[in-house]
């Protein structure tokens, strides 16, 4: 097993993706996985800060020296593999939100987020760094994410083995890339549709220039940008904020 063979523990960094960039600016190999207790910096899409207190979640960093052609798919395969994971180790029936969420069964609350970085020289992949937050015990969390934000513990109501779960995590992560880097990206991007039943016939909204568009989601492409039905017909959205619409 490539993933994890070398684990690096640490009770508290800055973030564990800084970590892992460092050793593979070294030349540390594929497969290195750094592990904290805690984050002062911890961050997620679009630069947003990912709370990271002690003891109350896993907070992991792998890296990765992938063929330049499967870096768009990472985030994708990486959430199918989380969820697989959590599924697997714990029974809750989490889901994926696109492109990088991790959520409860009901929808609305975060369980984990995923954030993919690396560093490229030309067209060539020096590396990836492919980082996650899973909450595994509820937190004191911030005012502005109370309402959003949920643990494995919290949802299932009982103790959870959080190194069981990083074991089966890294597990499944090394499976969906492995299926990335051996030509499987039908398969990875066909099980996340099943995992993300938002993707499909929800409301949606996001914004184009300076204007909120409003659409109904209709599944992802082979190139993992979400799709919207509007008015005007198809549209893909490769990247920004998009607010699912819940009805109340």
């Amino acid at each position: 097993m490539r993933f994890g063979a070398e684990i690096v523990r640490h009770a508290e960094v800055t973030s564990t993706n800084n970590i892992v960039a460092t050793y593979a600016a070294r030349g540390a190999a594929e497969g290195l996985v750094v592990v904290a207790d805690a984050q002062t910096a911890g961050r997620g899409r679009l630069g947003r800060a990912w709370h990271s207190p002690p003891g109350s979640g896993l907070y992991v960093s792998v890296l990765l020296r992938p063929q330049a052609k499967v870096v768009p798919l990472l985030t994708l395969a990486g959430g199918v593999g989380i969820c697989e994971a959590v599924r697997e180790s714990t029974g809750l029936a989490a889901i994926i939100k696109w492109p990088n969420d991790l959520l409860a069964p009901e929808g609305r609350r975060k369980l984990a987020g995923i954030l993919v970085e690396g560093s490229s020289t030309g067209a060539r992949v020096d590396y990836a760094v492919f980082g996650f937050g899973l909450n595994v015990r509820g937190g004191a969390y911030p005012p502005e994410i109370r309402d959003r934000a949920t643990s494995l513990e919290e949802e299932l109501g009982r103790a959870i083995d959080g190194d069981a779960v990083l074991e089966l995590c890294l597990s499944a992560l090394e499976r969906r890339y492995r299926d990335l880097e051996e030509g499987r990206a039908a398969s990875v991007l066909a099980r996340w549709s099943e995992l993300a039943p938002g993707a499909r016939g929800a409301r949606i909204e996001w914004v184009r220039g300076q204007a909120v568009v409003r659409g109904v989601s209709a599944g992802i492409d082979a190139t993992g940008a979400l799709l919207a039905q509007t008015e005007q017909g198809i549209e893909r959205i490769v990247s920004g904020e998009v607010t699912w619409c819940f009805s109340r």
